[in-house]
């Protein structure tokens, strides 16, 4: 038999924004969550777990996922799934995908256990049906017969170049599946991603699970507004040009240009701590 999981221990919480309505069983496992008023565009959050030393994935065959970095807490998953239950929008980068090909990013699939509870959640807020899910892909390389859109459990919209757009549009592709081509070259910005998923979703609370690249270009474009981030109190080390990935990749700030957040909540589950920071959007 699997022992209870504990409930989240409150160290410091700013108390912004209005609490969401959470079920009893998730409001005692992870307490009173708060989010910003509703305002014009989206609210665009982040969710990673890290080691001590800053790795977010070993990025090695079976062990590229965060699990490996949490030591696969069933307290970051349940966070993982609370953070889906109330988004409108999942986005995630192609190499994300690629790590976990099976995988399904509902709140559903990464916590069953308390399904029922993300359901009701979901339907608390008056979110019908489960968030669109967003892939995004510079090269259109991607296998449609993967679960995430071959099953039907989420609406998928696919954000790629013009050239990944004509690799993608071929026949046997789910119609559930939605291309959008954006203009320009090999690069997509954050800011045209945004663009892409507003003219599909009028939804007000967008969850970016990753990559570092494509998390780096979000806060590259100031397009950030919190970092969820699971503190794991794992080593795990790294080599001289090694492919084990940071928060944030492929983008410098510092130090002509610090992005510096506030922290706005702590919580402590066990020997991990759940940390919540805020970043300045205009």
């Amino acid at each position: 038999m699997k022992p209870a999981l504990a409930p989240l221990e409150t160290l410091y919480e700013t108390k912004r924004g209005k609490a969401l309505p959470l079920p009893p069983r998730l409001a005692r496992l992870y307490g009173p969550l708060r989010m910003p008023l509703a305002r014009a565009r989206p609210h665009v959050i982040s969710n990673f777990v890290t080691a001590l030393d800053g790795v977010v994935s070993l990025n090695e065959r079976g062990h590229a996922s965060g699990g490996d970095i949490s030591g696969f807490s069933a307290q970051d998953r349940m966070v993982m799934g609370l953070l889906r239950a109330i988004a409108d929008v999942v986005i995630v980068g192609a190499g994300t995908l690629g790590a976990d090909r099976h995988h399904v990013w509902t709140a559903e699939r990464i916590f069953p256990s308390l399904a029922d509870e993300y359901r009701q959640l979901r339907t608390n807020l008056g979110k019908r049906g489960p968030p669109l899910m967003v892939v995004v892909s510079g090269s259109g390389r991607l296998d449609l017969s993967l679960p995430v859109f071959k099953s039907g459990e989420m609406p998928a919209l696919i954000v790629t170049t013009a050239a990944g757009a004509k690799r993608l549009r071929k026949p046997g592709a789910p119609d559930s599946v939605e291309i959008r081509a954006v203009r320009g070259g090999d690069a997509i910005r954050a800011r045209s991603i945004l663009e892409q998923v507003r003219r599909v979703s009028s939804g007000k609370l967008i969850l970016v699970e990753g990559g570092p690249r494509l998390l780096g270009d979000f806060f590259a474009d100031h397009l950030l507004d919190e970092q969820f981030l699971t503190l794991a109190p794992q080593i795990a080390g790294r080599n001289v040009g090694d492919r084990r990935l940071s928060l944030v990749m492929g983008r410098t700030f510092a130090p002509r240009s610090p992005l510096w957040g506030s922290l706005i909540d702590v919580r402590r589950g066990k020997h991990l701590l759940f940390l919540r920071y805020s970043f300045p959007c205009p």
